[in-house]
C-alpha cells in the first residue's frame, strides 16, 4: 500500500511516543537501581509495542489502549502534591488518545483503509504480559509458603503470619487523652488513640513500645482496625516467637480542621509537642513500658526500647516530628512511602551539638517500584546516609523496594512485616 499523508502522521505520532519513552526510561535509570530500570523498560514496551502495531496496521484507534494505560501509570506514579517524576507517562497518554480519536476520524473522512494487523508487536506485547504474570505468582505463591525470616525482596506476608486470627490473640483498647492544637491557636482538644496490648499482657512486665503512624486522609484506626490482617499478622508473629511481645500504639496527626486550608505538613512539624507533651504521657503511664517515670528522664533512658515508623504523610511525621524532633526519646524508625525532610533540617536537629552523639539503632525506609513515593525517596534516603555517620547500610540501616507494588495498604503491610522483625 502506498504510504500517504496519514501514514507520515501515524510514523510521526509512533517516534514522538518512542522519544518520550526514552526520555522516561532515561530518568528512571538515573535513579541506579535494576528494579526501577526494568519496571519502566517494560512499561514502555507495551506501550510502545501497542502504538508500533497501530502504526504498522494504520489503526490508530488501538492507541486509546497505550492512552488508557499512560493514563493509569499516572495516576499509580505522579502525585500532584509531591511528584511529577513519571509525568511523560501522562504526555504519552494524551498524545495517543488524540491520535487515536483524530486519526480514526481522518480515516472516516477520507476513507483510507486499515491496513493489516501487525501480529508480531502484539504477540510481543502477550509474552511480556505472561512472563510478568508468571513471576508475579510462582514469587507471591513462594514468599506464601516461606519459612524464613524478613528479607529485601518481600512479595507477600508469609501465609502462617497471615491468615486467620488465632485464641492467642491480643486486644485493642481505645486511649482518649488531652492535647493542643499546636500547629495553630493552641485550643484544647481531645483526641484518640488505639492501643495494641499483646496476649497475656501483663503490668509488672515491660515492654517495647511502637508507634504507628496512618497517611494522608486516614485516621487512627487504619493500621489496626481499617486493616485487621495486620493484628492478624502481629497477634501470629509474636505467638509464633517471631518477635518479642510489644505494645503498638496508633495517634493521628489530624487536629480537627487544622491544616485543611493551607498545608497539612504543618502537621508533620506540630505533632512533635503533642508526642512529647500530651500522647507519650498518657501512653506511658498508663501501660508498662520501659519508661522509670514519664518524663524527659525516663524517655531518655528508655528510648532504645521506643520505636515510631508511619505510611505516606505519616512517614514524613515520623521523619519530622520524631527522627529530627525527638531523637533524644527515640532511637528506631520506620519510613514508609515517603521522606522529604531537607538537608537544612537534619543538620540543625539530629546533627546539632545536643544529638549527635545519640544512638540511631534502626531506620527502615521502605517503598515500592510503583509507588510515586519512589523518585524523591531513594535520593533522600541517601543523602540522609551521606550525611549521617551513624546509619550505616545493612547493618542499622536498609531501604527495601518492594516489586510490583504501589502506594497502597498492600506495600505497607510488607514494610511492617519485615519492619517489625528488624525493629527490637
Amino acid at each position: 500500500m502506498k504510504k500517504n499523508s496519514f501514514d507520515h502522521v501515524g510514523l510521526g505520532v509512533f517516534l514522538l511516543l518512542c522519544l518520550l519513552g526514552a526520555i522516561q526510561t532515561a530518568k528512571y535509570l538515573s535513579l541506579a537501581l535494576a528494579g526501577m530500570a526494568l519496571t519502566a523498560l517494560l512499561l514502555e514496551a507495551l506501550m510502545l509495542l501497542l502504538a508500533w502495531a497501530a502504526w504498522q496496521g494504520r489503526m490508530p484507534f488501538l492507541l486509546l489502549g497505550a492512552a488508557v494505560g499512560g493514563f493509569v501509570l499516572n495516576s499509580f506514579l505522579n502525585y500532584g502534591e509531591t511528584t511529577h517524576f513519571a509525568a511523560l507517562f501522562l504526555v504519552q497518554g494524551l498524545v495517543s488518545a488524540a491520535w487515536a480519536v483524530l486519526g480514526s476520524a481522518w480515516m472516516l473522512w477520507k476513507k483510507e483503509k486499515i491496513g493489516r494487523l501487525a501480529w508480531a508487536p502484539l504477540v510481543l506485547m502477550l509474552l511480556i504480559v505472561a512472563g510478568v504474570g508468571w513471576v508475579w505468582k510462582t514469587n507471591v505463591g513462594l514468599d506464601r509458603a516461606w519459612d524464613g525470616h524478613a528479607k529485601r525482596a518481600v512479595w507477600a506476608v508469609p501465609a502462617k503470619y497471615d491468615t486467620g486470627e488465632i485464641a492467642e490473640a491480643g486486644r485493642l483498647e481505645e486511649l482518649l487523652y488531652e492535647t493542643k492544637a499546636y500547629a495553630t491557636d493552641e485550643r484544647p482538644v481531645t483526641k484518640r488513640a488505639l492501643v495494641y496490648l499483646p496476649y497475656g499482657y501483663d503490668e509488672n512486665e515491660r515492654y517495647n513500645i511502637l508507634y504507628l503512624m496512618h497517611g494522608t486522609g486516614d485516621d487512627e484506626n487504619y493500621w489496626l482496625q481499617t486493616h485487621p490482617y495486620n493484628k492478624i499478622m502481629l497477634d501470629r508473629m509474636i505467638a509464633q516467637g517471631e518477635i518479642e511481645p510489644l505494645i503498638v500504639v496508633t495517634p493521628t496527626f489530624y487536629v480537627e480542621d487544622d491544616g485543611k486550608d493551607s498545608s497539612l505538613d504543618i502537621l508533620t512539624f506540630s505533632f512533635r509537642e503533642e508526642l512529647r507533651n500530651d500522647l507519650m504521657p498518657a501512653v506511658e503511664t498508663k501501660y508498662a513500658t520501659w519508661a522509670e517515670t514519664a518524663d524527659d528522664e525516663g524517655f531518655a533512658v528508655s528510648r532504645e526500647h521506643r520505636a515510631f515508623a508511619g505510611l505516606s504523610r505519616g512517614a514524613v511525621t515520623t521523619a519530622n516530628s520524631v527522627l529530627c524532633g525527638s531523637l533524644d526519646w527515640f532511637s528506631r524508625f520506620g519510613l514508609f512511602s515517603s521522606f522529604r525532610t531537607t538537608e537544612e533540617h537534619i543538620r540543625e536537629t539530629i546533627q546539632s551539638e545536643e544529638q549527635r552523639e545519640l544512638s540511631i539503632d534502626y531506620l527502615y525506609a521502605t517503598t515500592g517500584n510503583f509507588d510515586f513515593a519512589t523518585p524523591y525517596m531513594v535520593p533522600g534516603y541517601r543523602t540522609l546516609c551521606s550525611l549521617e555517620p551513624r546509619l550505616r547500610e545493612g547493618v542499622n540501616t536498609s531501604f527495601d523496594i518492594f516489586p510490583m507494588r504501589y502506594h497502597s495498604i498492600g506495600h505497607w503491610h510488607l514494610s511492617l512485616y519485615n519492619f517489625l522483625q528488624k525493629v527490637f
